[in-house]
């Protein structure tokens, strides 16, 4: 199967005009096709099934009292005439709060969403996303006093008279990064690290933050060098995957090394390694026992980029 980014790719029409209009919000909450979301904890809600997780939304006419004890309700969009949005319920404690929802399970995304299609995993990232930003904005950042939700959830405006600055949903950039080397005889290899928290045996792509002033390829050349002493070419751009967790944007990369000594700074990654297609191929998933190595979750861009890859050398 071909790979594909988990939490892209939803089908809902986000309705930028539309939310602007706080008469059809209100319409949108009280109408009976209206489908909820909620989300406790930044844990979102799912059925276990015999065969796989499913996602799991709320019809309007029983979500009643899951919006009359939401703290935040933020529209996600629409598909055709029906609205979805999210309800933030995390001020119940856990039993009343599966009580309220009457069925299914609050789970970290990051256990069921490789098990996701496109839709659900966008859906259910979107909403864990736009809640976790409500979140930690509740006061301006300008003067600190008490912001108040407009426009549908997709801007929060200080509420003091003489400062009123509005604030809107950020995300932050980082970069992700499948670096590869052609030795001089043998098979074309990959960079891969790993962290000290990750379980034993656990490798990925190196990855970090942009930095303020620079582009997207000097912050792949950057975080490379740092966390691995190695210098690149040739950086160019594959994919991106939003990443709620909490608050990210992942853009990858695939780039050239020009070196190929590994020095690893030790407060960013426990270990590097090159690895080649037969190396991987014996990589078992993020997690297992039964291999010493293993691959990024499923879920992840890193996968995403070190399957890409394989396939490309393969052809």
């Amino acid at each position: 199967m071909k790979p594909f980014i988990r939490y892209a790719g939803g089908h809902l029409d986000r309705a930028g005009l539309l939310r602007k209009d706080e008469d059809w919000i209100s319409a949108k909450l009280a109408h009976p096709k209206t489908q909820i979301v909620p989300v406790w904890r930044s844990k979102n809600l799912v059925d276990d099934l015999p065969s796989a997780p499913k996602s799991r939304v709320v019809d309007r006419a029983d979500a009643s009292e899951i919006l009359e004890l939401a703290h935040q309700t933020t529209l996600l969009g629409i598909s055709g005439d029906v609205a979805y949005f999210a309800a933030d319920i995390s001020s119940l404690e856990e039993e009343p709060a599966h009580a309220l929802v009457n069925q299914g399970n609050f789970v970290d995304l990051r256990q069921v969403g490789p098990l996701l299609g496109a839709d659900e995993s966008s859906l259910l990232a979107h909403a864990r996303g736009m809640l976790f930003w409500h979140k930690r904005h509740q006061h301006c950042g300008v003067c600190g006093a008490p912001t108040k939700s407009h426009e549908g959830g997709h801007m929060r405006k200080c509420t003091s008279y003489e400062c009123g600055a509005p604030s809107f949903p950020r995300t932050d950039p980082a970069v992700i990064m499948l670096i590869t080397h052609q030795p001089a005889s043998g098979p074309a290899q990959c960079l891969l690290g790993r962290q000290a928290i990750w379980p034993e045996g656990n490798y990925s792509t190196l990855a970090g933050f942009v930095e303020p002033g620079e582009s997207l390829e000097e912050a792949v050349a950057r975080e490379v060098q740092e966390e691995a002493g190695i210098r690149v070419k040739n950086v160019t751009y594959q994919a991106s995957q939003p990443w709620p967790f909490p608050a990210s944007i992942m853009l990858g990369f695939w780039g050239e090394a020009t070196t190929t000594d590994i020095q690893i700074d030790e407060h960013e990654i426990e270990a590097a390694g090159w690895f080649d297609a037969p190396d991987l191929r014996t990589f078992g998933e993020w997690g297992d026992d039964d291999t010493k190595f293993h691959l990024p979750r499923k879920d992840s861009i890193a996968r995403f980029l070190i399957e890409t890859w394989l396939t490309e050398i393969s052809v």
